[in-house]
């Protein structure tokens, strides 16, 4: 997994209170990489998303802040980082246009009610605004609450639009593990069904007419005599996608009633997001995130 990028600099790296006064028109990180040769590209923008830097005596966190002669910009390293720690939720990958976690089952994604607190998203909205109470997070996609693994939440509101719109472009792989009950007959298949939703919320396969495409290519990594770990590799995203389909070829995912299951052998929903691999849309840097197979999904396969 990629590492949390927020990290706290080392004192001597960049001396307290360094204060630069701008001769030229420029923005303000081209002009602190210039400013800050000895330190890497990735430290440099730390500051910027700690609050650690200041334009003519106010904090700012955005790297295209314009700087115009006589301005002052001044570091100031008294501010630590920002901390965020939560049982449920793990920051992996955090910049100015992004933030990557992984989630634990059980902690919902996002809800439609008007109660938020007990979401991803609240409480990556409380953090980003310990650094500036401007800030705010936007919604990509979903996981189901008892859907662990690989989210990612945009910090602005071009960058949720462009990779909505071009999203399958953007995500170059996208991966899940499933411990599912029984052993399809075929190892390895592709799965193309469509997918509808009924009144009950729940979604089903049908008849092309009446559904949207739904593609999952999928491999068994192993098995024994009461159930197999999958795993998934996702072609579409639509909702519920792997938890209906497997039901429909007769393998549901365990610890999953809602679709079928008979077994709970974990007592959580046993689907994993793994892999999120993607193009960033700022910089188009190819960025690779992967967590391990759950030890419970393991363990059933001892």
């Amino acid at each position: 997994m990629r590492k949390n990028t927020i990290r706290q600099q080392h004192p001597k790296e960049t001396p307290e209170g360094r204060k630069s006064i701008v001769k030229e028109i420029n923005t303000l990180l081209p002009y602190l990489l210039q400013w800050l040769k000895q330190q890497s590209r990735t430290s440099v923008k730390g500051l910027l998303r700690r609050g650690q830097v200041w334009v003519n005596a106010t904090p700012s966190t955005h790297f295209n802040t314009p700087l115009h002669p006589g301005d002052e910009v001044f570091i100031c390293h008294d501010k630590a980082p920002v901390p965020f720690n939560h049982p449920q939720l793990k920051i992996v990958w955090e910049d100015e246009d992004l933030i990557v976690v992984n989630k634990k089952e059980g902690l919902l994604s996002v809800s439609d009610s008007p109660s938020q607190e007990r979401t991803a998203w609240f409480l990556l909205s409380q953090h980003v605004k310990k650094t500036d109470p401007r800030n705010k997070i936007f919604i990509l996609h979903r996981l189901d609450k008892g859907t662990s693994g690989l989210m990612m939440f945009a910090r602005n509101r071009n960058i949720q639009e462009y990779l909505r719109s071009n999203w399958h472009e953007t995500i170059t792989r996208r991966s899940y593990v499933a411990v599912v009950e029984g052993t399809p007959e075929i190892s390895e298949d592709t799965i193309i069904t469509y997918l509808a939703e009924n009144k009950q919320m729940k979604v089903y396969c049908t008849d092309p007419q009446h559904g949207k495409k739904a593609v999952s290519h999928y491999r068994v990594l192993k098995s024994n005599d009461v159930c197999s770990l999958i795993e998934f590799e996702l072609e579409t995203g639509r909702k519920n996608q792997i938890r209906a389909q497997m039901e429909y070829i007769g393998h549901p995912v365990a610890g999953d009633p809602k679709y079928g299951a008979q077994t709970d052998p974990a007592g959580r929903l046993m689907l994993h997001a793994r892999r999120l691999f993607f193009r960033h849309p700022a910089t188009g840097e190819q960025l690779c995130f992967e967590t391990p197979v759950p030890k419970q999904f393991n363990e059933l396969l001892k």
